[in-house]
């Protein structure tokens, strides 16, 4: 234990001493380059000053002893060494008392940065002083801003390394205060470490001699305390092993019995033992029902005992898509089976676990739907597109009547795939996650009128009665193009299946929270079997008779998608032969998003 103690001393103290050695090093030069930095900063203001007051003395006067005064009257104010240079390199005037002529200071650090155009700056040992500077040299101009010269500051680097020294004396200081604190504290903590762990020795060595009464004291130091605590605990250990194994089952029991999917687990005698919440909903059995009973005495799916049985003879992982359940509410599965194996290798159960995968089954075979819809109404323009240009091409081209009507037809068909594609790109747009609905203050009966009168010729053209009922405010917010469309689709739906003579009203009325929209038809009507499917995209009541009237079956869908980005509710009412109502009622105020 003295030397773990000695050791963990030796480190806390060469690590206190590497850390505080790179600190003080980063702070000292840190505070050096910050306080050499400001000077320089200082002299370069102060530089720019006396050339500007240079620049201002040579418009008045020319004389030099007039320049070597100004050197000398500004040193005294900043307290720093000033030399008036001229493009030669001649000293014009001086503010250090040298009693001899100075030399050309043409070739000086100094001024050679500053005829380049960059900062002046050097640290060097000055000849004249017998000391140390730190020089600042900047351009001197005239009025007409040609350079007639340099102005240069010199400030004894005396200042500058008293305060670096004192800095330094600071730092070593406070340096040898902390490592000597620190290696204190370290000692006095591994001390406090150390007793606990020798006593826990001494107990460890008598209960490894089978002393079972030996018992250390616990101390209430969070870490080392826990070793005190580990010891006594050894003596109830079968104890804690027991209650924690209970508590690892019952979680597991809680994992299976909430998990999503349905799981059976069955022994090897073909008994289940284990069936979970998800698998009594899926084979709608009660609680115990089909516990410790053979699974092939309680199931009636053929096709799932006929899995089951393969699993038990292949001795092999296996995977399946079954369709369980009545014909009317059968639901597709994915189902797993794996063996239940142990460590010699042979065979103690299975587990069975079934996914329930009906709706994404059901998007699989609307994309198929969509696809084929897609690919069926693209064709059938496309063929008389093609069949008539043909037969122009042929010979028809040469009779008027025959070209005529052959080229009305085409463009006909030009319109409706045009419609067609339209349809699915808007349709794109509305399903896509980043669609947004450009929300904005609107009044849904000014909207109704303008589509009312757009389609009144469409209308009148088949004799239909088309007419608008408002009460209450409409007032509310929306995207007023989007409800627009939503307007144009189901008024002109409602044209399309409602036959000469007939009536369209569209109604609306504003409530204390909503406005209701309302579009009702005396249509050919849409059977109660078929309501559900009316916003299916492709969906024909009547084939035949929209695509005469060149509707592409995209509408009603797009309406139900811009329904919902108003977070409106929808709803069909229809008898066949009587005709049709839609209601759509849309919040007045802008919903929140939930997610």
């Amino acid at each position: 234990m003295h030397k773990l103690r000695f050791r963990l001393i030796s480190t806390v103290t060469l690590i206190t001493l590497i850390v505080m050695s790179g600190l003080g090093l980063t702070i000292g030069q840190w505070y050096k380059d910050f306080y050499l930095k400001t000077i320089t900063e200082r002299l370069e203001s102060e530089a720019q000053l006396g050339s500007y007051m240079v620049q201002e003395l040579r418009r008045n006067s020319t004389s030099e002893a007039d320049l070597d005064q100004l050197a000398e009257i500004i040193s005294e104010r900043i307290l720093a060494r000033v030399t008036i240079i001229d493009l030669e390199g001649q000293v014009l005037g001086e503010s250090a008392e040298t009693g001899q002529p100075l030399d050309n200071h043409l070739d000086r650090p100094e001024i050679r940065e500053a005829d380049l155009e960059k900062d002046g700056f050097e640290i060097r040992y000055s000849q004249t002083l017998d000391q140390e500077l730190l020089y600042y040299a900047v351009p001197i101009y005239d009025e007409t801003n040609d350079q007639v010269g340099y102005f240069r500051l010199g400030l004894p680097m005396e200042d500058l390394n008293s305060v670096d020294r004192t800095i330094w004396l600071i730092i070593g200081a406070s340096f040898f205060i902390a490592v000597s604190l620190i290696s204190f504290l370290a000692f006095r903590v591994t001390k406090e470490m150390m007793k606990p762990i020798d006593e826990s020795v001494k107990v460890a060595k008598r209960l490894a001699k089978g002393d079972y009464s030996a018992r250390t004291f616990e101390n209430q130091h969070a870490e080392i305390g826990q070793l005190s605590r580990s010891l006594n605990m050894l003596a109830y250990n079968l104890d804690y092993i027991s209650k924690r194994h209970q508590a690892q089952q019952e979680r597991m029991e809680t994992l299976i019995e909430n998990m999503g999917s349905g799981l059976l687990l069955i022994n090897v005698r073909g008994d289940i033992s284990v069936m979970n919440k998800a698998s009594r909903m899926i084979f709608q059995v009660e609680d115990q029902a089909w516990l410790n009973r053979l699974y092939h005495d309680v199931m009636d799916e053929s096709g799932l005992v006929q899995f089951i049985q393969s699993v038990f003879i292949t001795e092999t992982k296996q995977r399946d898509q079954l369709t369980l359940g009545e014909p009317y509410m059968a639901k597709v599965y994915d189902v797993y089976g794996a063996p239940v194996l142990d460590a010699s290798g042979k065979m103690r159960g299975m587990t069975l676990v079934l996914h329930d995968i009906t709706e994404q089954k059901k998007l699989e075979q609307i994309r198929k739907d969509f696809v084929a819809n897609v690919s069926h109404e693209l064709k059938t323009p496309i063929t008389s597109i093609k069949g008539f240009s043909e037969t122009l091409l042929d010979g028809a081209m040469d009779q008027e009547e025959l070209r005529a009507k052959f080229l009305k037809i085409i463009l006909k068909e030009s319109e409706r795939l045009q419609s067609l594609i339209h349809d699915l790109l808007e349709l794109s747009k509305v399903e896509r996650s980043n669609f947004q609905v450009h929300w904005t203050n609107m009044t849904l009966e000014q909207i109704a009128e303008e589509v009312v009168t757009m389609l009144s010729d469409k209308a009148g053209a088949k004799e239909i009665n088309l007419s608008l009922e408002t009460s209450g405010d409409s007032t509310m917010q929306g995207d007023p193009e989007r409800m627009k469309q939503i307007l144009i689709n189901i008024i002109n739906n409602a044209i399309m299946y409602t036959p000469a003579n007939g009536e369209v009203k569209v109604s609306i009325k504003g409530n204390l929270g909503s406005v209701e929209l309302k579009v009702s038809d005396t249509g050919i009507g849409i059977e109660e079997s078929e309501i559900p499917r009316v916003f299916e995209r492709f969906y024909r009541v009547d084939r035949a008779r929209s695509r005469n009237s060149g509707g592409t079956g995209l509408g009603l869908a797009i309406v139900k998608h811009l329904a919902e980005a108003h977070h409106a509710s929808i709803q069909v009412k229809s008898k066949q032969g009587k005709g049709t109502v839609f209601t759509l009622v849309f919040p007045k105020e802008k919903q929140d998003e939930i997610f």
